[in-house]
């Protein structure tokens, strides 16, 4: 996993409340084992028509967002089912950090496991980010995880709040197993010593 330190970013809006995991990756491309190449069924349903063809009007969809890696949403992100291919999803089309009033909790711990900083802003602060993004376009935000802000070009300067242990993990690029491989030398030596039965 890439460590997460400092982002400075194209931010994309989807403006919907209680964006679920069918929505975020449909049931239908759950099919692969490996976690890439789920970045493509990103939205699906809401960045296509029906017919194959790409939905315009879907916000992320419009060439001022392209490359964009910053996600902006509404509150009870992640919502539903407890699907992994959700993150793997958002990282792999090149979101690295999701901005939302409120998450839905296995969504958020699973984004920490996958190298994305999710932060929790209030209704407010993530309003006046909608409106920042709809006034400009490729608006950027600069996310400072190691000084826990959020800056932009014009002055906007916000704080937001995390747990250490989580700040830790994406600092240092470490998901559960990255964490236990820290300590190689003392399984081996503990499988070492250990008496087979």
């Amino acid at each position: 996993m890439e460590p997460f330190v400092k982002l400075t970013g194209i931010v994309a809006p989807v403006d919907r409340v209680n964006v679920d995991t069918d929505a975020i990756i449909p049931k239908q491309f759950l099919k692969r084992i490996e976690r890439s190449g789920f970045g493509q069924f990103l939205f699906y349903e809401w960045r296509f028509h029906e017919n194959g063809d790409v939905n315009h009007e879907f916000e992320p969809n419009k060439p001022r967002y392209e490359g964009a890696s910053v996600l902006i949403s509404r509150a009870n992100f992640g919502c539903g089912s407890s699907r992994e291919h959700a993150p793997w999803a958002i990282l792999d089309y090149g979101f690295k950090c999701v901005i939302a009033p409120s998450y839905a909790d296995i969504f958020y711990n699973n984004c920490f496991k996958n190298g994305i900083l999710p932060i929790k802003l209030s209704e407010e602060q993530v309003e006046e980010l909608f409106q920042r993004t709809a006034a400009t376009v490729g608006y950027q935000l600069t996310i400072d995880l190691e000084n826990q802000t959020i800056s932009d070009a014009d002055g906007l300067s916000i704080s937001f709040d995390l747990d250490e242990h989580r700040k830790q993990f994406l600092l240092l690029g470490l998901d559960d197993i990255g964490l236990t491989l820290q300590h190689a030398d003392k399984i081996t030596e503990y499988e070492a010593k250990r008496v087979a039965f």
